[in-house]
């Protein structure tokens, strides 16, 4: 029986044979569609080479694509576990031809596929067209021989695929598997087409119109092809199965699962642990291309998958974590072929684990939350939404979550409600939502890349050239001349380096002959591979101008200087905090280090300086920097460190830095990276930590500064501790000890004079000698001036117990601020109630309050009102 990896190669050998370029799944998080969270089918990454906005680098391709829908339009995350077929993430195998092959090549390549290659009986298969589609009738009717029952015509958008409302479309052709007349359904087009006895294995798209604003559909001068073949659901063909979880790769995961928990996969348990392997699979994809959980977009969208399945290990009875010891066994099933989850695989552990305590620790309050919200809905009652939004807004319970607990009660919940209440939080910050940017630019340079390719980047070796403009946009327009104000411009050489892999863009200047000036604030990368120079004109240019531009020599240096410092602080945290330190993002300019990492706790002060000691004992080795160029998978093979989730050319600069102190021939970092570094480690000079803290669950910050600004920072903290010193009339060496003489002189003076104040308040005295007897019961009452309401829980306290049997009720004035207490001995707790006798003094001094019957308390803002309470106080009593 072939293994899903073995399939997975059959496909793409095949196709590789046949003249298609055999490209690596893109990452999970798209980068050429900001609107879309994930990639969600296999065409994404080809997106623009469809359009025509750029050109491929080659006509034909092939891929398996990795892909997740569990997010805004395709959002599968409901069904997940329940049914045969749905996943969080799933793989789409795919062919295309950008301008290439068209229909005939597409069903002969796909025919041969399914029947040759993957062996299937010609009597299983069956394909659907779009209705005017006689062209792909006659092809299936040529080269398959399917009769006329077996080719289907459908008129529904089901057979007509389209980018959006404009752009390439047109119709499709799906390849359908009879799975057999012992399983219910009829095939596609009829009123049974929903059953599960005819399934969906491929769908060949064919792109071969342009669709216009106004409706109009005409011919693309170049027709091509993109298909889509889920490899799940070919895989439980091949292995006959008609359940993409018995196929071997869910076999393997879910017995992981049960092996753990000790619960075997039956009855509801079985869907516990489909949900579990499955979002094991989706999780651990997401972290290892860059993405962390957090509390909005894509972390949102992560932290809601990893939740549902520790809820679902909840239900289980799994008593520690779970997701974080099933780790090991994904990525020996599936890390063969992505290698990412290898690289990422400690990562992805440490994540998993922080999260699920995390969560453990909110999961029993909210879920007593929820037993309590509806412990009076009847059957096919709803949850109101406020609840459902507390539930997601205080203990972290996605809404799906907590649909998925109220299905099993046949409960439903307000969704306009909890939209509602969600709307509001989000009114404030509607802006940090996914936006589609500026399309209109992007578009131009776009097209100024297919027009120039991309720029040479000459700034390794140089800081000046002349160029000439090749393009110019004012104001978000291309244009031939541009005027004094904000322009963008492009040459075709430039020693500018463009902001990426954390490292900020250039600044520097653009001069003319005419006497106009560019100050470059920015360099940004546009359409992949273009130095789009951003800054502010004075004077005017024109297309063809010859510019001599120059980069900021001082502000690169420094930047130099901080981004080699940051490869060693990158691998000085690794092997001070462990190897699931994962870089979660850096900027580097000429002023500082900001860099984040995968940790589920605050860096020590005591790491922090085995980092800094580390990372100072490198750059003192003064050992020259070594750069080589090789091919990624070459330079992750000898060890070098990749982003996770980074999208790398054909060819990468490789980064090596220091000598390991622990020795062997290794280089103490080794890093992927394209930016610009120091010649020798000691050109860094000196480096020195100045903040840590978290940005997000599972996230640190590390600040730091190099070289003269370092300097001048520990000039700076020298100078206060001096200072400091000359106050407190020392020596420098002898602060430490000073402060905290006078912070224990300070608390034990503080402790005299509050025992003072209530002395003072109480009249010298107190407990029964200053008590009177109301109603036969021992009450201790004042009005206690100067007093501030946080001490008031310990003054009645302390007379009660020298009352032993009584009530002491107190109102406390101090600052313009009043506070009412009162306290009940046990024995009197049945007769009396502390917080009703509270509320009976509270309202006299504008303040309301509560608390338990032995003891409660109330804040007002009407001292003037005190005696009254108190008065109103042993009335009631």
């Amino acid at each position: 029986m072939a293994s899903l990896n073995d399939i997975r190669s059959q496909f793409l050998n095949y196709y590789g044979t046949h003249d298609h370029a055999i490209w690596p799944s893109a990452p999970l998080v798209p980068d050429n569609d900001p609107t879309l969270l994930f990639v969600n089918a296999g065409m994404v990454p080809f997106k623009d080479y469809f359009t025509g906005s750029l050109k491929p680098e080659a006509t034909r391709a092939t891929t398996s694509q990795k892909c997740v829908r569990a997010g805004g339009k395709h959002n599968d995350l409901d069904n997940v576990g329940y049914t045969a077929r749905h996943h969080t993430f799933f793989e789409m195998l795919g062919n295309f031809s950008f301008g290439d092959y068209f229909k005939e090549q597409a069903i002969s390549h796909a025919w041969n596929m399914v029947t040759k290659e993957f062996g299937l009986p010609k009597e299983k298969l069956l394909v659907t067209v779009f209705h005017t589609d006689d062209e792909a009738y006659d092809l299936w009717k040529k080269i398959a021989g399917l009769p006329d029952d077996r080719i289907i015509r459908i008129a529904t958008s089901d057979n007509f695929w389209a980018m959006g409302d404009t752009g390439p479309c047109g119709p499709c052709s799906e390849i359908f598997y009879d799975h057999g007349d012992h399983i219910p359904g009829g095939p596609p087009g009829t009123p049974e087409e929903d059953g599960d006895r005819f399934i969906e294995i491929w769908n060949l798209v064919f792109m071969q119109y342009e669709r216009f604003a106004d409706g109009r559909e005409q011919p693309l001068p170049k027709p091509s092809i993109d298909t889509g073949m889920g490899l799940e659901r070919i895989t439980t063909i091949l292995q006959g199965v008609h359940d993409n979880y018995d196929i071997d790769l869910f076999k393997t995961l879910i017995g992981a699962s049960v092996e753990l928990t000790g619960v075997k996969a039956e009855g509801e348990a079985k869907f516990s642990h489909r949900v579990i392997a499955d979002h094991l699979r989706s999780c651990s994809f997401l972290m290892a291309d860059g993405v962390s959980p957090s509390n909005e977009g894509r972390g949102y969208v992560l932290r809601r998958i990893m939740r549902r399945a520790m809820r679902h290990a909840h239900l289980l009875g799994a008593k520690d974590p779970l997701m974080h010891r099933l780790v090991p066994t994904l990525v020996q099933e599936m890390g063969g072929a992505y290698d990412e989850l290898n690289r990422a695989k400690a990562s992805i552990t440490a994540t998993f684990e922080q999260e699920e305590e995390r969560f453990r620790r909110t999961l029993g309050r909210g879920t007593a939350l929820l037993e309590g919200a509806i412990s009076d809905l009847s059957k096919g009652g709803k949850l109101d939404g406020e609840t459902a939004f507390k539930l997601y807004d205080t203990y972290g319970f996605p809404i799906d979550l907590t649909q998925d607990a109220l299905r099993a009660k046949g409960l439903g919940i307000d969704l306009e409600g909890f939209d509602a209440a969600m709307e509001r939080q989000k009114t404030q910050s509607r802006e940090g939502g996914f936006a589609s940017g500026d399309q209109a630019t992007d578009d131009v340079w776009n097209k100024a890349k297919d027009e120039a390719g991309d720029s040479v980047f000459t700034g390794y070796e140089f800081l000046t050239t002349e160029q000439d403009i090749k393009v110019l946009v004012q104001d978000g327009v291309r244009v031939e001349s541009a005027q004094s104000g904000p322009v963008m411009f492009l040459t075709s050489e430039t020693p500018f380096y463009a902001e990426s892999g954390g490292q900020a863009g250039d600044k520097g200047v653009a001069t003319f002959e005419n006497g106009a000036e560019i100050k470059i604030k920015d360099v940004q990368k546009k359409a992949g591979g273009l130095h789009v120079h951003i800054g502010d004109l004075e004077g005017s240019v024109d297309i063809g101008d010859s510019a001599k531009i120059s980069v900021d020599s001082r502000n690169r240096e420094t930047t130099k200087h901080n981004h080699s410092a940051t490869h060693l602080l990158h691998e000085a945290l690794r092997r001070v905090l462990g190897e699931h330190v994962a870089q979660k993002g850096q900027m580097v300019d000429g002023e500082r280090i900001r860099f984040d990492i995968s940790h589920g706790q605050a860096i020590t002060r005591e790491e922090l300086a085995k980092v800094e000691d580390q990372v100072n004992e490198i750059i003192q080795q003064n050992s020259p920097a070594i750069t080589q160029l090789m091919s990624p998978d070459d330079a992750i093979k000898a060890g070098a460190l990749a982003l996770f989730g980074e999208k790398y050319g054909d060819e990468v600069r490789v980064l090596s830095l220091g000598e390991d102190p622990e020795g062997g021939a290794k280089a103490y970092s080794v890093e992927l990276c394209g930016g610009t570094h120091v010649a020798r480690t000691g050109d860094i000079s000196l480096f020195k930590i100045v903040n840590e803290g978290a940005v997000a669950a599972g996230i640190r910050r590390v600040e730091a500064v190099t070289g003269e600004v370092a300097r001048r920072y520990l000039e700076d903290q020298a100078g206060l501790t001096r200072k400091a010193a000359d106050i407190l009339k020392t020596r420098p060496e002898d602060v430490p000890e000073r402060i905290e003489t006078l912070l224990a002189d300070r608390k034990r003076l503080e402790g005299e004079l509050a025992e003072a104040k209530k002395q003072i308040a109480l009249g010298g005295g107190g407990g029964a000698a200053s008590a009177e007897e109301i109603n036969g019961v021992k009450v201790m009452a004042k009005v206690l001036d100067g007093v501030s309401g946080k001490d008031l829980r310990s003054m009645m306290n302390e007379q009660l117990d020298a009352l032993g049997s009584g009530i002491v009720a107190f109102v406390a004035k101090d600052a313009g601020k009043v506070a009412v207490g009162v306290a009940v001995s046990d024995d009197l707790v049945g007769k009396y109630s502390a917080s009703d006798l509270v509320n009976v003094g509270a309202p006299l001094v504008d303040g309301r309050g509560g608390g338990k019957p032995g003891m409660a308390q109330a804040g007002g803002s009407k001292p003037e009102g005190a005696d009254d309470a108190l008065a109103a106080i042993k009335t009631a009593i």
